[in-house]
């Protein structure tokens, strides 16, 4: 069977660009391997979907190419994603730092894509195995558990590795260097990251404990005001896993530097009580959880009065309380990853159409593309906004 496009991968991006390319009165074939329809999106937000951010820019991404993403999102952006999601009586609420959720369910923004791709006359295979790619002519031959299917325009939109246990899988990145397209080596994003255990021994006390912070890689930018959770595995919580991107590109790996006391003057703050009788622990106890501002004192042997200490010895205190530095050991991998960092190199793709250069008429969207957001609704509108770009050129 002779389609025009044929999308692999039936989540956020590639129900979008199907939708787009069959308005434009192509035939579409969606394909899917998994046997639930938009996994991903149903189980995000708590279930109802941080679907897109009412601020969004190049500068909420993290690529090898940092300015790639700036023409879709200019061409289709936040406010468009909005306007469908009111077209179709969606309710939605706006929560801190700008994200807009669902206020019932995330199934609503699924369904509504998929109404989109009815409306365009798109065809499903579904659940459907890929079991080879290649190129006849100008023209993509698919061979799948549900026979052979060929086309002049293949987009790929199967994601990233995060969150296997729902059906990740390379699939994107091995088209890709089957046709020669490089790609930026994989990396869990949006994760939380591990502890060595002689650390997370010392931080066993603080396990469950959750403390408004300033988070960032030590000496770089840019850093993240959110709460942060400490684990019986090390770190999490928003600042963790915004900051978690970052600290995996690096080449060489930095600590964290974590501000305990974002909202305080801390240096001015804590010299007011310089000569005091009272401890550090009480001092900090009455702008941290009581538990923790115990243990970490006893961490750093800061149990004495603060009157008892040197000038030097008080300097420290205050750098700590400023710029906690911790080293992570690594990330607790893919199976505790929102996203995937890295992906195919966009220096290979056209930003106008995501489509590759060398290979007119292959197409990448998505999460597979080394494109990575901000936790908050940003990876949901680059789906978005890849996919429709992709669709008006596919």
């Amino acid at each position: 069977m002779h389609f025009d496009v044929i999308i692999i991968g039936a989540g956020a991006a590639g129900m979008m660009c199907a939708a787009q390319a069959g308005l434009r009165g192509r035939r579409v074939l969606l394909i899917e391997h998994t046997d639930k329809l938009g996994e991903r999106i149903r189980i995000s937000g708590g279930g109802r979907c941080n679907f897109t951010n009412r601020d969004v820019s190049a500068q909420n991404y993290l690529s090898r190419n940092p300015h790639f993403c700036r023409s879709a999102l200019a061409r289709y952006a936040s406010r468009d994603f909005v306007a469908l999601v009111e077209r179709y009586g969606i309710a939605y609420a706006e929560r801190d730092h700008g994200q807009l959720f669902c206020v019932d369910s995330a199934k609503q923004i699924i369904d509504m894509l998929k109404r989109e791709c009815d409306v365009a006359q798109v065809q499903w295979a579904m659940p459907c195995q890929v079991k080879q790619v290649s190129r006849v002519g100008e023209r993509f031959k698919i061979a799948t558990t549900q026979g052979e299917f060929t086309c002049q325009s293949l987009v790929i939109a199967c994601g990233g590795l995060a969150a296997p246990k729902i059906g990740a899988t390379p699939f994107g990145y091995q088209i890709a260097e089957q046709f020669q397209i490089p790609v930026v080596p994989p990396k869990p994003a949006l994760v939380p990251l591990a502890l060595a255990p002689k650390t997370l021994e010392k931080l066993e006390p603080l396990s469950g404990v959750s403390i408004d912070t300033t988070t960032r890689v030590a000496s770089a930018k840019p850093s993240f005001h959110e709460h942060l959770l400490i684990t019986h595995r090390g770190l999490s919580g928003p600042a963790i896993l915004q900051i978690s991107s970052y600290w995996q590109m690096q080449d060489k790996k930095q600590p964290l530097a974590i501000d305990l006391l974002p909202d305080t003057d801390s240096a001015a703050w804590l010299v007011e009580y310089r000569h005091g009788n009272g401890t550090l622990e009480l001092l900090l106890a009455q702008k941290l959880p009581r538990r923790f501002a115990q243990a970490w004192c006893a961490l750093h042997g800061w149990t004495k009065p603060l009157a008892e200490y040197s000038n030097h010895d008080f300097a420290a205190i205050t750098r700590a309380v400023q710029g906690w530095t911790l080293m992570p050991a690594g990330t607790l991998g893919y199976n505790k990853a929102e996203v995937t960092l890295g992906g195919v190199d966009t220096h290979a793709l056209s930003s106008k159409t995501m489509q590759a250069e060398a290979v007119p008429g292959l197409f990448f969207i998505g999460e597979v593309v080394d494109v990575t957001g901000w936790l908050g609704g940003y990876n949901f509108q680059w789906a978005w906004s890849s996919g429709w770009v992709a669709g008006q050129a596919a």
